[in-house]
């Protein structure tokens, strides 16, 4: 379980990277920030579009095999982001880092279920995405201190790169058993699961609240510097502030989500609007901002295992179909985040991300308490009992 969660915290590192460092990749390669923000929606696009394709393409292939050879891809593309002597290379860079993040974490979300008895496939899934979290604690904001001390090209090839990737491939190898695919998924057998009204409804919300979580944070280190006048010295301390919250709202939502999968993601969109809202106001100061970006925390910090969740209820005979529709869907949504973030940003104000992105977790918080639910796990039979 540690080696897979330790996967998913080098696949979101790597893919939330430029977040901290959005300021210095644009100055270094002649771009406006909006524009930079097209590093974060690139791999968002191929993260979506590679799921379920990687899914369903890989077959009865051992899953430790294909998840090796990902990692490895993802290792070559942060040393190409690294090295990219302008803005193209970067984007190609990019894209292989989104085939890589697509796969993984689409295989890695499937596994908890089959690497821990059933009535332990709860804190399992919590731990598999707690990878994606913590990487909000250590990832970003590793990366924006090592930016400022060594340049955004040693924080690539450093804190999401060639190492981290190396060691976490080596890890696979050696701890996980074999885990070849229980039956092929097939692409057709994953799009027919958007039948389901639970599903769907899961997903809407999941688009709504990623959309416009990534449409203000993606632009935070600017929002920082230009709303609440933080120095470039301080934004590691704040990201790791905003992460560590994160982490914390990953496993209180796990720890609800199990008796009630509503009731978390009712309290997550009312606090991300809330926080998001509320930073003009009450983000005019350093200890302000530390305030909003703790309620941000918090509250994104349980998306992903309350949607994935979601998803393993309202689909239990398909799991890893539902996994990849869920991966499909949330960095589709990130890309979109934070294309229409840097489309605000540039053409309005940078400040103007967050109205947006509050508008949107409001819509997450009608379709919440509107859609169809699953019902809680142990309303449920599971299939593998």
């Amino acid at each position: 379980m540690t080696a897979v969660a330790a996967g998913t915290f080098s696949v979101v590192t790597s893919e939330m990277l430029p977040v901290g460092l959005l300021t210095p990749i644009s100055a270094s390669l002649d771009v406006s920030e909006g524009t930079a923000g097209l590093t974060l929606t690139v791999t968002g696009l191929i993260g979506a579009l590679s799921a379920p394709l990687i899914t369903a393409a890989v077959g009865r292939t051992d899953r430790r095999v294909v998840l090796c050879s990902l990692m490895a891809l993802l290792a070559a593309a942060n040393v190409l982001a690294a090295w990219s002597p302008d803005f193209a290379v970067m984007m190609v860079a990019r894209v292989l880092i989104g085939v890589a993040v697509g796969g993984v974490w689409s295989l890695a979300g499937g596994l908890g279920v089959r690497l821990v008895p059933a009535t332990s496939t709860g804190p399992a899934t919590s731990m598999i995405f707690g990878g994606i979290a913590i990487a909000s604690v250590v990832g970003v904001p590793a990366g924006a201190y090592a930016g400022e001390l060594a340049g955004w090209r040693a924080a690539f090839l450093a804190t999401g790169g060639l190492a981290a990737a190396a060691l976490v491939t080596a890890a696979m190898a050696v701890s996980l058993p074999p885990l070849p695919a229980d039956e092929p998924v097939a692409l057709g057998g994953v799009m027919r699961l958007l039948g389901k009204p639970q599903v769907t409804t899961g997903l809407a919300v999941v688009t709504l609240l990623v959309t416009g979580h990534f449409a203000a944070y993606t632009y935070v280190r600017p929002l920082l510097e230009e709303v609440s006048g933080v120095r470039a010295s301080l934004i590691g301390t704040l990201l790791l502030v905003y992460g560590i919250a994160g982490v914390a709202g990953n496993f209180l939502a796990g720890a609800r989500v199990g008796r009630s999968v509503r009731g978390p993601l009712l309290v997550i969109s009312t606090t991300l609007a809330a926080s998001v809202l509320m930073m003009p106001v009450l983000g005019l100061s350093v200890a302000g901002a530390c305030l909003v970006l703790v309620l941000w925390g918090l509250a994104y910090g349980g998306v992903s295992v309350s949607s994935q969740t979601w998803l393993a209820l309202a689909a239990p005979e398909a799991r890893e179909g539902a996994t990849a529709l869920l991966v499909g869907v949330f960095n589709g949504a990130i890309a979109l985040g934070a294309f229409a973030g840097g489309r605000v940003a540039d053409g309005l104000a940078t400040r103007s991300v967050l109205w947006s992105a509050g508008v949107l977790a409001l819509g997450a918080l009608v379709a919440t308490g509107l859609g169809s639910v699953p019902p809680p796990a142990a309303a449920t039979t599971d299939p593998a009992e």
